[in-house]
C-alpha cells in the first residue's frame, strides 16, 4: 500500500556554508517528495506577532550569529514549528554549565573553572561587581586545573579566543586579552587518540577519528587508520547519546580526547556543527546528509504536532 502524502514543508536557515544545505535540500526533495515532503531555504523580511508559520520543521544553521534569526525561530517554535536545534534550549547553554550537566549524565569531562570578566561588560561599572573577591586566587585555580590547560570563552565556538597555556604567565597574558568575554580555564587532556562524533535525533551516532592538531582542512584526513576498540566505541557512543539527550540537541558534535583509556568529552556544545564536504570528507558528508534528511522528514511527517517551549515539548 502506498504511503499517504503528508504535504509537509522543511525549511533550511543557513549562513555562509554551502555544501551541506545545498546537498540536503535536493536529497530531501528527490528522496521524499513522493511522500508530500518538500524542503527549501527559509526567506524572511519582517516578522509580525500575529503571523502564520510557513514550515513544519526548520533546520537552523546560523541563528547563533544573528539575533533576528534566533527571535524568529523562537516565534515559529511557539507557533508549532519543530526547530532543530530547539532555540530555547540552545539560548540557555554555555560550555561551563554543559560540563556540569554532562558529568551528571555519567560522562567524563576535564576539570574546569569559570572566571570573572577581565573587563567590565557593557553598561556595567565597578560598583556592579561588589560581590566579587579580588584578586582571583590563582594558586587555587592552577592547583585544581593543572598544566597544560586551555583558556576559552564559556560560550565560544570555532576555536574563537582559545589559548593553550603551559604556565601561569600564559594564562595571565591570555586573560588580559580576553576583554569582557566570560572565560573558563580547562584542564588540558594529553590524549593518545581523539574523536569527533555526530549525534542526530538523540538516536544516531557517527564516530569519526579527528586530529585537532592538524591544519583545519586536514583534521578529518590526517588521522590514524586502526580500528577503535569495541569497549571504547560503545562508551563513546553511549556518551554522545547521553549528552545530546540531556542537552536536548537533535544535531550536535561531541569531541572526545582519550587519555589512559578514558574518553573525556572536550567540546560538545556544537548545535550547528561543521558539515562541509571539503572539511569532513565524502563518507562523513554522505552520512550526515542522509541521516539528517531522514530525521527532518520523520519530524515533519509526525501527525501530532507538538510545540517546543521553554526547553520542553508540550501539548
Amino acid at each position: 500500500m502506498a504511503k499517504k502524502k503528508t504535504n509537509r514543508r522543511i525549511g533550511i536557515l543557513r549562513g555562509m556554508e554551502t555544501t551541506f544545505p545545498d546537498a540536503l535540500i535536493p536529497h530531501i526533495n528527490e528522496t521524499y517528495g513522493h511522500l508530500g515532503v518538500t524542503a527549501d531555504f527559509v526567506m524572511l523580511d519582517s516578522v509580525s506577532t500575529d503571523g502564520e508559520r510557513e514550515y513544519d520543521v526548520i533546520l537552523d544553521r546560523i541563528s547563533h550569529e544573528v539575533p533576528f534569526y534566533r527571535s524568529f525561530l523562537k516565534w515559529t517554535a511557539i507557533k508549532g514549528t519543530y526547530v532543530v536545534n530547539n532555540p530555547f534550549w540552545w539560548s540557555a547553554d554555555d560550555k561551563f554549565i554543559d560540563n556540569i550537566i554532562a558529568e551528571e549524565a555519567g560522562v567524563a569531562v576535564p576539570k574546569t573553572v569559570i572566571l570573572p570578566h577581565k573587563d567590565h561588560p557593557t553598561n556595567t561599572q565597578a560598583q556592579s561587581f561588589r560581590n566579587l573577591k579580588y584578586p582571583i586566587n590563582w594558586d587555587s585555580v592552577f592547583e585544581y586545573v593543572g598544566f597544560p590547560c586551555f583558556l576559552k570563552p564559556h560560550d565560544g565556538g570555532g576555536w574563537r579566543g582559545v589559548t593553550r597555556c603551559e604556565k601561569p604567565q600564559d594564562v595571565f597574558d591570555a586573560y588580559d586579552e580576553s576583554g569582557d568575554d566570560c572565560m573558563m580555564l580547562q584542564e588540558g587532556i594529553e590524549f593518545e587518540s581523539y574523536f569527533r562524533c555526530y549525534g542526530v535525533g538523540q538516536k544516531e551516532v557517527r564516530i569519526m577519528r579527528y586530529n585537532p592538531l592538524a591544519e583545519p582542512h586536514l583534521r578529518y584526513h590526517d588521522i590514524p587508520t586502526e580500528p577503535i576498540f569495541p569497549d571504547l566505541y560503545k562508551k563513546i557512543e553511549r556518551d554522545v547519546l547521553a549528552i545530546c539527550t540531556v542537552l536536548g540537541y537533535d544535531l550536535n558534535t561531541v569531541e572526545f580526547a582519550v587519555r589512559d583509556g578514558v574518553a573525556y568529552a572536550i567540546d560538545f556544545m556544537n548545535p550547528a556543527p561543521d558539515a562541509d564536504y571539503h572539511s569532513v570528507g565524502h563518507e562523513n558528508f554522505e552520512w550526515i546528509v542522509k541521516t539528517m534528511g531522514e530525521f527532518l522528514v520523520r519530524k515533519a511527517r509526525q501527525n501530532n504536532r507538538k510545540r517546543q517551549w521553554s526547553g520542553k515539548i508540550i501539548d
